[in-house]
């Protein structure tokens, strides 16, 4: 016998006793967009490598490490996408979405990184996105992150989560900033890691991202990134924070918040949590008004935020916000004689067409009447829903309460479809 294949490793399958998790918290994503006027855009999963290159960074763990990144038959380096924002401006350029123009979009779908799996973090992952573009004021900042908070309301889990806000300002403050740190941290090099020595010159403000407790502890003395933030910038930032407390929303202001891709200015934010272990980023996001032009477009201001759906569905797991979940069957139909199984599939037709989004699954396959009730319980239909060719003859079912403890009973034909209402 040849061995079997395994899936790639990261890769993950989802079976049906999770994928109905993952249903009840796509709809929640989508409906709440919706909430807001934002759109669906749907991007293709390979890109030319240059789209991320250009928009994340070259001096970036995803470019340098984590990208799945091939030559085609053409000889095109291709990419499979690390993230959406890019794709979402290369398409909003190459269809001519942006300029002049406000856009409110959403889109939600797999993401790749060449990184080592762990709990919650895998290399095929899917993310929800939301790219706002055309707005320059603070109040579309604003919106987003009440977006991000009506995610946690809806989804129950807001007392698990921290917002934390910062302003990287703009690309000019931001430089001098850099200039300071640099000059800073070539003082301190004995502390240093090797990564943070790495980026000291390419990419300085990841440094402020280490994980390294030394460095940590060193960047306590480090200069201080609002101390450099523009006049406008500080502006725009008590303009979000203002509109965040008319909101009631809670956050707390963290200096070192810098993220970690090249295309951020002004606003980032992250939601954080602890409910995974190890404090862990849950949803994150920010301002990029740089980031069409340097993609070739002209210049357009832009907002957004994504959140990593399986660290949410396992945040919600563990948190067990999952309990009420609608089984994938409401209904099973148990067929016993030749009639029976004739006129069970024709009336399971007609049921489905009375009942907008009914589940009933019918038993295929014979088998006796007992082997069918037990499949009927496995599949988690609320009822079985019998027939014989007494009931066929009689024009009735008998319902079978497979969840609750209720006497079954006779229904007529006709009837039954507004049992079957109370169901959903």
């Amino acid at each position: 016998m040849s061995k079997a294949i395994q899936a790639i490793r990261g890769m993950n399958d989802c079976l049906p006793g999770e994928t109905n998790k993952w249903q009840m918290v796509e709809d929640v994503l989508r409906r709440v967009a919706s909430n807001y006027g934002y759109a669906e855009i749907r991007m293709p999963i390979v890109e030319s490598t240059n789209l991320f290159k250009r928009s994340i960074g070259e001096v970036t763990d995803i470019v340098e490490k984590e990208m799945y990144t091939f030559d085609d038959r053409n000889g095109d380096s291709l990419t499979l996408r690390p993230e959406g924002t890019a794709s979402c401006v290369r398409a909003g350029n190459q269809h001519g979405l942006l300029y002049n123009q406000e856009q409110r979009l959403w889109y939600m779908g797999p993401m790749f990184r060449h990184e080592r799996p762990q709990k919650g973090r895998y290399r095929q992952f899917h993310q929800f996105g939301i790219e706002s573009f055309g707005i320059s004021t603070a109040d579309i900042d604003a919106e987003v992150i009440l977006l991000s908070a009506r995610l946690w309301r809806e989804l129950g889990i807001s007392e698990f989560v921290t917002l934390e806000l910062n302003s990287l300002g703009s690309n000019e403050a931001r430089a001098q900033y850099r200039d300071a740190l640099i000059a800073f941290l070539e003082q301190h090099q004995d502390i240093l890691d090797e990564d943070s020595k790495r980026r000291m010159y390419s990419n300085p403000l990841r440094v402020l991202d280490s994980k390294n407790p030394d460095v940590q502890a060193l960047l306590k003395d480090a200069p201080s990134l609002s101390e450099h933030l523009d006049p406008e910038s500080k502006q725009h930032f008590d303009e979000l924070c203002k509109r965040l407390d008319a909101a009631g929303v809670s956050y707390r202001i963290n200096e070192r918040l810098v993220r970690g891709l090249d295309y951020y200015n002004r606003t980032v934010f992250e939601w954080v949590t602890d409910s995974l272990g190890a404090q862990g980023t849950v949803c994150a996001g920010g301002r990029y008004d740089g980031l069409v032009e340097q993609l070739g477009g002209k210049g357009t201001p832009g907002v957004g935020f994504a959140l990593g759906i399986e660290r949410l569905v396992l945040m919600l797991t563990e948190l067990e916000k999952l309990g009420n979940i609608r089984s994938s069957v409401d209904a099973y139909i148990v067929m016993a004689g030749e009639q029976a199984e004739i006129t069970g599939i024709a009336l399971a037709e007609q049921w489905r067409d009375q009942v907008k989004d009914i589940r009933i699954q019918c038993h295929c396959g014979g088998g006796k009447f007992n082997k069918q009730l037990k499949r009927a319980d496995k599949s988690g239909a609320h009822v079985a829903i019998i027939l014989g060719d007494s009931e066929i003859e009689q024009q009735q079912a008998t319902i079978k309460y497979l969840r609750e403890k209720k006497e079954q009973q006779t229904v007529p034909f006709d009837g039954v479809a507004k049992l079957l209402e109370e169901l959903i």
